[in-house]
């Protein structure tokens, strides 16, 4: 028995082998029952406490920690064997290398547990539409921050370095930027947006000569829902160099109205007209007291009458109008003052007369 567990087998004992066998073997095992305690005791005593940090402790940290239970039993008994100094150097760096993006995979799954489970829940309660958009976006920011991090020390851990290549990936970076500088303005054109908060979600805004509701606020691009009901993206670089018209935020519409009487009206009629205009507009709900109604001009065929009158931030920007307007139309029908029409005069001349 001595004599087999002496054997050489690519450089190291039976004996070794077995060791390392066995440490193997042994952490997939006490992982497993790591698991299986977190699962079965740590998720339960943690459903029963008040605080939701446990809970995302638990949740967060399961697989990492039985990941780095494998790892560390596997690199424990990696020191049973032995190999040339190349093969054992490369070795060691590939477990620090997993040590360093287990730690990052920690890190990133408790940050990311924190941000759904408190912020999220917060942006939900404020009823704040843009903080909904920016928070995914905040957590993926963070997300690939912490990641880099994770890289960049597990790459130190390999022996490499680090210095160069972060000279040499922003010299590559740099082209990039060139590149896709549209994508860079864009997402500047999102950050701003964010910041100044120009609009918010289910604005109505005028760019571009787009008319329309903002559905989305992304990082690099922002959905407009038209009028018409089509939906366009816009970029996000556009809220920067273009005016942009928040028509929400105005505290009211302006509004005109030109009608046309016949040519018979009389100065009385005209009189009458323009007050059963204002009174229209006086007793609606959602207009202001700033009224201008004016006897404006003689048309080619109309006597023409305007008026300005301004619907408040509650009214609503299309039934407003159209409510007036019907009760326009059946005030005027009612004083009998008729509206004009295209109309033309036509004179026959008679040529077979007229030398007699």
């Amino acid at each position: 028995m001595k004599e087999i567990l002496e054997y050489t087998f690519l450089d190291n004992s039976v004996e070794n082998w077995l060791f390392a066998f066995g440490f193997a073997v042994g952490g997939i095992i006490i992982a497993k029952i790591l698991y299986w305690l977190f699962g079965k005791i740590f998720r339960s005593v943690a459903s029963k406490t008040k605080s939701k940090l446990d809970d995302i402790l638990v949740d967060k940290l399961e697989e990492p920690m039985v990941l780095a239970v494998m790892i560390f039993f596997a690199w424990w008994g990696y020191d049973y064997l032995h190999f040339d100094d190349g093969i054992d150097t490369w070795i060691q760096r590939i477990f620090k290398v997993l040590v360093a993006i287990n730690l990052t995979w920690i890190v990133a799954r408790l940050v990311d547990g924190i941000i759904s489970e408190y912020l999220l829940p917060y942006s939900n309660a404020k009823e704040n539409a843009t903080l909904e958009q920016v928070l995914p976006v905040v957590k993926k920011g963070i997300a690939v921050i912490i990641w880099t991090l994770g890289i960049v020390l597990a790459l130190n851990n390999a022996g490499y370095d680090v210095g160069a290549l972060i000279a040499g990936v922003g010299i590559g970076g740099l082209a990039m930027a060139m590149a896709a500088k549209d994508f860079v303005a864009n997402i500047f054109g999102g950050i701003t947006v964010f910041i100044d908060k120009p609009f918010m979600v289910n604005d109505r805004i005028q760019i571009d000569g787009y008319d329309g509701f903002v559905r989305e606020i992304g990082i690099r691009s922002t959905r407009l829902q038209t009028l018409e009901g089509r939906l366009v993206t816009v970029p996000n670089h556009k809220f920067t160099d273009s005016f942009v018209t928040n028509v929400t935020a105005e505290p009211s519409r302006r509004v005109k109205v030109t009608v046309g009487l016949v040519y018979s009206t009389s100065p009385e009629q005209i009189e009458a007209a323009r007050q059963i205009m204002r009174e229209i507009v006086m007793g609606h709900p959602f207009t202001t007291e700033e009224i201008y109604v004016w006897f404006e001009n003689l048309g080619d065929f109309s006597l023409n009458i305007s008026m300005f009158y301004f619907i408040t931030k509650e009214g609503d920007l299309f039934a407003v109008p159209g409510e007036i307007n019907l009760e326009l139309l059946r005030r005027f029908n009612d004083a009998g003052l008729s509206f004009a029409f295209p109309t033309q005069t036509l004179y026959h001349l008679d040529l077979a007369n007229q030398g007699k």
